[in-house]
């Protein structure tokens, strides 16, 4: 296979219909059709919902992105999608597109992790990633601190919530303040004009007894929510903005000191950080001063690829493809609690070595 494989990659774990193209670590096009509006009014996304957008949306995406790319779907050298962590429904909608466009073009199929996608997208803006890395993702489903000595195989989990994942607290806390969903750009947009001193918020599992690695921020949301209501009660305004900027930087100030304490625990000079509240301006900001100071060396990607999207599974894929690694079966499945440890779904069959009976050419046109 060539080193700089072309690969196409789909991802559904949630709201986003995401379509990427890339060749090796190069990314050619980046194509989502969102569903949040449809969730907005319900506070949250619905997995019903979102299962349906996917099905009306995934054509039309997979044609923009490989026009937006200038490629064939028969250039291809395989097709990437994400088997899981993630809603079933809407895994099963990916998996389910990706299996008839790899059989219908003749290509490997490889149905990679959600989590490891993530760390993986860095290389679309950075380079190769170094090996090890240590990768913070942050998002509405997950916190984690994950270690990465080879991201096609070798992905181990440090740290993890205990509870509402950062993403999620912010939405809650948004909605608390009125200010809509999703919450985590509302709020960061707040916090700019706030004090983040004006309310000493809680950290929580910062004690010396506490898990050194994993995150708690259910604490937190009551806190914040307590604090308003006692304002309410009163019958006094709410500073929102302080509030906000209160209530983020507890959030990245737990987030980014576990991470680099990972970091100089593990001996590792370099941290990723992805999901999609890394594209918070103010984690970015405290990441970037608490390593420089750490002498760690710090990667994230650009706004646009911390959220989900298919660019990250093109990637993943891209490389699965380089390093030689097994294509799935068709008989893969989606699993939304695929663990982080199996970057990957690989097959066993080797179905992928035969060519099949019917005809690429009427099957795909």
């Amino acid at each position: 296979m060539a080193d700089e494989p072309l690969v196409l990659g789909i991802e559904t774990s949630c709201d986003e219909t995401g379509v990427g193209v890339v060749r090796g670590t190069t990314l050619l096009a980046d194509a989502i059709a969102s569903s949040v509006d449809e969730h907005a009014r319900f506070g949250g996304v619905v997995p019903e919902v979102a299962s349906r957008a996917h099905l009306e949306a995934m054509v039309p995406t997979i044609d923009r992105a490989l026009k937006e790319a200038g490629v064939s779907a028969r250039d291809l050298d395989g097709i990437a999608v994400t088997a899981g962590p993630g809603l079933a429904g809407a895994l099963l909608v990916g998996v389910s597109a990706a299996k008839a466009y790899a059989y219908a073009l003749g290509k490997p199929l490889y149905g990679v992790n959600h989590l490891a996608s993530h760390i993986c997208v860095d290389q679309l803006e950075h380079g190769a990633l170094p090996e090890p890395t240590m990768a913070l993702l942050v998002s509405g489903g997950h916190s984690s601190l994950l270690l990465s000595t080879d991201i096609t195989s070798d992905v181990r989990p440090m740290g993890a919530t205990i509870d509402d994942a950062a993403g999620e607290a912010f939405d809650k806390i948004a909605r608390v303040l009125n200010l809509g969903f999703p919450g985590g750009p509302v709020i960061d947009r707040y916090a700019k004009e706030g004090d983040p001193a004006a309310i000493a918020f809680p950290r929580g599992l910062t004690g010396p007894r506490d898990a050194a690695y994993d995150f708690s921020f259910s604490g937190l949301k009551t806190a914040v929510a307590r604090w308003i209501e006692a304002k309410r009660a009163a019958g006094e305004e709410v500073p929102v903005r302080d509030v906000a900027a209160s209530f983020q930087e507890a959030v990245v100030d737990v987030l980014t000191r576990k991470a680099v304490r990972a970091c100089k625990d593990q001996g590792v000079d370099h941290l990723m950080i992805g999901g999609g509240v890394a594209a918070n301006s103010r984690l970015r900001v405290l990441a970037q001063e608490r390593c420089e100071a750490a002498g760690i060396r710090l990667r994230v990607p650009r706004p646009r690829l911390c959220t989900d999207n298919g660019a990250m599974v093109a990637a993943l894929g891209a490389e699965m493809v380089s390093r030689g690694r097994a294509a799935s079966d068709w008989d893969l499945s989606a699993d939304s609690s695929l663990p982080v440890t199996d970057p990957h779904v690989p097959g066993t069959s080797h179905a992928h070595d035969h060519v099949h009976e019917v005809s690429k050419e009427n099957l795909y046109s």
